[in-house]
């Protein structure tokens, strides 16, 4: 974990790689949010971090995301980025503003059960696993249609676009296909003109992959590394 004093320097290089890359694409920068993932990282740090202008924190498991929010609340808004269990959901239902990891209707149907009870629309990403490998979660390219199609008949779960995770790999060019692809199907969902789905984001990029996902159309980037160092597990 670097020190907090390299946060704030840490920070800023990303934001200029995230400019830098916008412009490379003929993008505005701020039509992309950046997400500090938080993973490993205590409280303590993602409060320097807030400090130094972090507003949306992503978190990969529930109880580490409950944890620190019991220390910093509402100063940010939460994204859950990682794999969510459905007896998970009541826990952070009033606590989330985005899930990024809905990959079937069991978990979208509990996910409506749950807002509706709390008098909330959940917004929520289905995560697609464009790459097909089996050690990532996410429905297939071919599944997202068909799902979406029943999810659009709730009504306190909104689908607001899509979320991948590329292969970690040495070459771009592998992730680039990966990003491109789910680009490609946002825009084939959005011509099916489904009741409650949206396709405003796409949450696609990490420390390593990025700038190349907001080449290809990333909304949304979830990055930690590169923001608070390599991970201590």
């Amino acid at each position: 974990m670097c020190l907090t004093i390299d946060i704030n320097i840490n920070l800023r290089e990303v934001e200029e790689k995230i400019r830098v890359a916008a412009l490379k694409a003929g993008r505005d920068a701020k039509d992309i949010q950046l997400i500090a993932v938080t993973k490993t990282v205590e409280p303590e740090i993602i409060k320097k971090a807030i400090e130094y202008g972090v507003k949306h924190v992503g978190e990969n498991k529930v109880q580490e995301l409950l944890r620190k929010y019991e220390v910093i609340g509402d100063q940010v808004q939460w994204h859950m980025i990682g794999h969510l269990q459905k007896n998970k959901v009541k826990y952070i239902i009033d606590k989330v503003a985005l899930i990024h990891s809905v990959d079937s209707y069991d978990l979208a149907l509990e996910i409506d059960k749950r807002a509706k009870k709390s008098g909330l629309i959940m917004k929520c990403l289905l995560q697609v696993n464009v790459s097909g490998e089996e050690t990532k979660y996410g429905v297939s390219r071919e599944q997202a249609k068909d799902l979406l199609k029943e999810i659009s008949k709730l009504h306190n779960i909104h689908i607001v676009g899509l979320m991948t995770m590329a292969p970690y790999v040495e070459e771009a060019k592998e992730t680039r296909a990966c990003f491109e692809s789910l680009k490609e199907l946002s825009l084939e969902i959005e011509k099916m003109g489904l009741h409650n789905i949206q396709m405003k984001y796409l949450s696609m990029g990490m420390s390593n992959d990025f700038e190349v996902a907001i080449e290809e159309g990333g909304t949304l980037v979830r990055i930690g590394s590169k923001i608070f160092g390599e991970r201590n597990y």
